[in-house]
């Protein structure tokens, strides 16, 4: 039995036009992380071949792989319900999000000064990466972190709460080249509810799991 299954779309293929056309978001839920969903479904399998017949030679080309995968998908599952197509602005206290709202300004200064480090963390990966906001719990602060790949330069113990496919397969066939008018534009889709749940999540779970610094 899987341990992992792709999860439903929250919205239809067009809820996020026109910042992102139908035929990307369908393409990218149903090809692109389902195969990050069988991948990690696969490599599991495979180590536990490996632990059965105690044959360990490819093990750290397998945990790469379950990272990868893993993370993937993980990422991806976040992706979709940050994203609203009655999205967009800042948070605000009168949306309720208040409480986010000001863990951004005394993270970063300002939520202007934020959103500039996450436009241009998630605009100028090399290659395939993740723009990511993320609850630290050892400062109890939000950070921005580049992601290489799905996992790579990353906190150990931070929380994704907001992430940014930089991934050329969530924009290509739109934006073509241009990343950059692409994460722009993503700012118009942001579901700043969601982020807010994930931010009271994160910080309640993360509160007394690591020691203080």
């Amino acid at each position: 039995m899987a341990v992992y299954t792709l999860p439903e779309l929250p919205y239809d293929y067009a809820e996020l036009e026109p910042v992102i056309n139908p035929q990307i978001v369908e393409l990218h839920h149903d090809k692109h992380h389902a195969a990050y969903v069988k991948g990690a479904n696969d490599t599991l399998e495979q180590l536990a071949e490996a632990r059965d017949k105690e044959a360990w030679g490819s093990v750290n080309g397998l945990e790469k792989n379950l990272a990868f995968h893993l993370s993937g998908h993980i990422l991806h599952s976040v992706y979709w319900h940050n994203m609203t197509g009655d999205g967009g602005g800042e948070p605000l206290d009168k949306d309720g999000v208040g409480e986010l709202a000001d863990a951004i300004a005394e993270s970063f200064g300002s939520f202007a000064k934020f959103k500039a480090q996450l436009t241009k963390a998630s605009a100028t990966t090399q290659g395939s990466g993740w723009g990511v906001l993320a609850y630290e719990p050892l400062s109890g602060r939000l950070i921005v972190e580049q992601v290489y790949d799905h996992q790579g330069n990353v906190g150990q113990g931070s929380t994704p709460i907001l992430v940014f496919d930089a991934w050329e397969h969530a924009f290509y066939l739109q934006y073509k080249n241009q990343k950059v008018d692409f994460i722009d534009a993503m700012w118009a889709v942001v579901n700043w509810q969601d982020v807010a749940k994930r931010f009271a999540a994160a910080k309640e779970r993360g509160e007394g799991l690591l020691l203080a610094p």
